[in-house]
């Protein structure tokens, strides 16, 4: 078998090829949004975990993969416009959605739970942080980063690619922002474990807050690992 991936490869550059890595990745908790730009040896040493029992999984999990793959949407040739309207339709739906319902969930749990479990003032309180920068960073993807990639897709200039180009830069701190919250927030719940004493409400809130994390994870990775490479290269694109 020739592998196709070895540990010089970023984590960012296997997902973008197997996206079926995510959930490899994600068991082994090795961040692939935010950390997409490192090489996948330096996370696997960083996480003590054996670079190749990881790769050789990941290595077999591709070729199956391979035989199986069907007309899955590649991504990274895809019209811009076709990848904006999927992340706003899947993942910018998904957070208009979820948001309000997560906010009065968190609220809930922290009101009957909060005085025998401290750290859920904590969850509240990250929640809600998160929550606020969210709703302002969609703001910011749909009102003038994603305009102004599909008006340079029709007509390009390097004054248009300029202006993307330093929103990218704005939106790719904010994403490590949201990434580092989210790390956060999985260790004060010890991985989103409800408590033996937790109610219905109190399993539920954790379980919305895990699909929230990997929502995030899978919207953050479209953008930072392929939305976002794919017009950074076209950088000097524009001779006079």
């Amino acid at each position: 078998m020739n592998n196709k991936f070895s540990g010089v490869d970023t984590i960012g550059n296997i997902v973008v090829n197997f996206p079926k890595a995510i959930e490899t990745f994600k068991e082994y908790n090795i961040d692939f949004c935010c950390g997409g730009h490192r090489p996948i040896a330096e996370a696997l040493k960083e996480q003590n975990l054996n670079e190749s029992t990881v790769l050789d999984r990941l290595n077999q999990e591709y070729e199956s993969f391979k035989d199986s793959y069907t007309s899955d949407i590649d991504w990274r040739t895809a019209s811009y416009s076709q990848l904006i309207d999927y992340v706003v339709q899947k993942h910018h739906t998904y957070l208009q959605n979820e948001l309000p319902v997560l906010g009065q969930l968190v609220s809930k749990i922290l009101r009957v739970h909060g005085e025998h479990h401290v750290e859920l003032a904590k969850v509240h309180k990250l929640f809600n942080s998160l929550r606020t920068e969210l709703e302002a960073h969609l703001i910011k993807e749909e009102e003038v980063l994603f305009p102004k990639i599909k008006q340079y897709e029709k007509d390009p200039s390097p004054e248009l690619l300029d202006k993307v180009l330093r929103t990218i830069t704005e939106l790719e701190e904010e994403h490590t922002g949201a990434g580092d919250v989210l790390k956060e927030l999985r260790r004060i719940t010890e991985q989103y474990q409800t408590p033996a004493d937790g109610c219905t409400t109190y399993g539920l809130t954790y379980q919305k807050l895990y699909e929230l994390e990997s929502d995030l994870f899978h919207h953050i990775h479209m953008e930072n690992n392929i939305l976002f490479p794919r017009l950074q290269a076209l950088k000097g694109a524009h001779t006079h």
